[in-house]
């Protein structure tokens, strides 16, 4: 079957088509270049952009670089969304602080290195972390000066399609006039029926950043990326990690066969899951946590106790406030903004990006959206291919994914090849004492094109992109199989994957 049957979900297939009437008109493509002085609320903007997050701050940043007056509002009053602040970062920081902790508790001895003792000090973890939060948040406001950029710092809501009405962090309020107004409010944890977050006993990803203790138990609810990127924090720093799934899998959207590698090398590491099963209830009234659990198709019910629970079922689109409703701005069901392939919304002069669109709730893809959608508003022309982001669980392993599970392929109908190669069997991984993982690689049987890279290992999240830049030059395994790759290295088990799939790898 000719690959340009297979259906890609670009930014310009991911609307409808009536809404195509809003694209943008060449009345953008004329802008002035900016003159710059400090806002007022009488001063008129090129590009106003709601939320400092990824998305929106690096909206603001490239608007700024194209000749556009632009001026940025967020309510956190710290730059960088939930991303910098309370997610990516933070979660990466203690990612690396645990994993190291646990690598000197479980394989320094085997290295050489012995330790007569080891702890933890959680204090000094915590203000690590925060350390990190800081710096970068106070270089995105650095890159605004640069870029000259105004901050505004509050909550902003819309009074006409036009302006912005701020409650300032100060206290006062201030209208931000802009032709074009970017919404980029990111999202927010998913709430589950009958559960109330106190961010102490039962958490949030924000809450499971920040706790004061070490818990004897943790239950995580929730088995995507960040419950268990924060389960395996806690459970290297000792906790006992239960992962509650209402599914039948964890991280659904993975392919299939590497996450049943996956889920086993967590549960190498003491994790302990119960798919299928519904929480029914969490009790914090006496000093732990009760759970009342049932299977997910009906049954018996049964108990389960915590210190602490982590409440992990997902992200929704954060418009709270906005007053959408007042400017006649269209959502659909699961509250995301619709919006053309120019990120305009039905309302001729406003537009969103990230996760308040449809569209995976990731960083990386907020970016994207926001160099986007300004290269739009500036007359020129802006791309971004769901097809083509990345995504990558940052336990250890780690698991990144670029294109088509084997699932997605076999629906499709496309007839195809897989080659497969273990770390095992790379040099590199043997040498570091670290070679669990695999890499796969799905190839279309006729013309060889690369439809989708999987990979697990200690680094996958830094292997995958010359997988991501193979799908967006249309490149077959062949193509990455005769690409010399510098020895030793893990990425030479990328290399011998592709040679799997339209040969024969040599080192297996």
């Amino acid at each position: 079957m000719a690959m340009a049957s297979i259906s890609r979900r670009k930014a310009t297939t991911v609307i409808s088509s009536w809404r195509q009437m809003y694209s943008s008109s060449s009345k953008y493509s004329s802008i002035v270049s900016r003159g710059y002085s400090v806002s007022s609320g009488s001063d008129e903007n090129d590009v106003v952009v709601i939320g400092g997050g990824p998305g929106g701050y690096v909206a603001a940043i490239k608007a700024a670089q194209l000749g556009l007056k632009t001026t940025c509002i967020e309510k956190r009053g710290a730059l960088g969304g939930t991303c910098l602040n309370v997610g990516c970062i933070p979660s990466k920081a203690l990612l690396h602080s645990s994993h190291m902790y646990h690598e000197a508790t479980h394989s320094f001895a085997s290295h050489g290195v012995k330790l007569s003792s080891v702890e933890v000090d959680l204090p000094a973890m915590m203000a690590q972390k925060d350390k990190a939060v800081g710096n970068l948040t106070k270089g995105i406001e650095g890159l605004f000066k640069k870029n000259k950029v105004t901050y505004v710092k509050g909550y902003g809501k819309f009074l006409s399609p036009s302006e912005v009405s701020v409650d300032t962090l100060e206290g006062g309020n201030t209208v931000v006039k802009g032709k074009n107004i970017i919404i980029a409010t990111g999202s927010d944890v998913k709430s589950l029926p009958g559960i109330t977050i106190d961010e102490k006993r039962i958490v949030s990803s924000t809450g499971a950043l920040a706790l004061s203790d070490v818990p004897k138990k943790l239950v995580v609810i929730g088995a995507g990326y960040i419950g268990l990127e924060m389960g395996s924090v806690w459970g290297r720093l000792g906790s006992e990690v239960t992962v509650v799934e209402f599914a039948a899998d964890i991280v659904p959207t993975m392919d299939g066969e590497v996450r049943k590698q996956f889920q086993r090398s967590l549960e190498k590491q003491k994790m302990k899951f119960m798919l299928k099963t519904k929480v029914v209830s969490v009790d914090a009234a006496g000093n732990g946590v009760k759970l009342t659990l049932e299977p997910a198709a009906g049954g018996d019910q049964t108990t389960l106790e915590a210190d602490v629970v982590l409440v992990s079922a997902g992200r929704t689109p954060f418009t709270a406030g906005l007053g959408l409703d007042k400017i006649g701005v269209e959502t659909d069901k699961a509250g995301r903004i619709l919006v053309n392939h120019r990120f305009g919304t039905n309302v001729p002069g406003v537009y969103a990006i990230g996760d308040v669109i449809p569209g995976p709730m990731l960083a990386h893809k907020a970016e994207e959206d926001g160099v986007a959608c300004v290269e739009y508003i500036a007359g020129k022309e802006g791309h971004v291919d769901y097809d083509m982001v990345p995504g990558v669980v940052y336990t250890h392993p780690e698991v990144a994914s670029v294109g088509k599970t084997e699932e997605q392929v076999k629906a499709l109908g496309v007839d195809y090849r897989v080659g497969k190669f273990p770390f095992l069997a790379n040099s590199r991984a043997k040498a570091i004492d670290d070679a669990e993982g695999v890499v796969k690689i799905l190839a279309e049987k006729e013309t060889d094109k690369i439809l989708g890279v999987h990979i697990m290992a200690p680094n996958a999240g830094e292997l995958i992109h010359e997988a991501v830049l193979a799908l967006h030059y249309g490149a077959s395994s062949e193509d990455i199989a005769r690409t010399c790759h510098a020895h030793p290295t893990m990425s030479e088990a990328l290399k011998e994957a592709a040679m799997a799939t339209y040969d024969k790898p040599i080192h297996i």
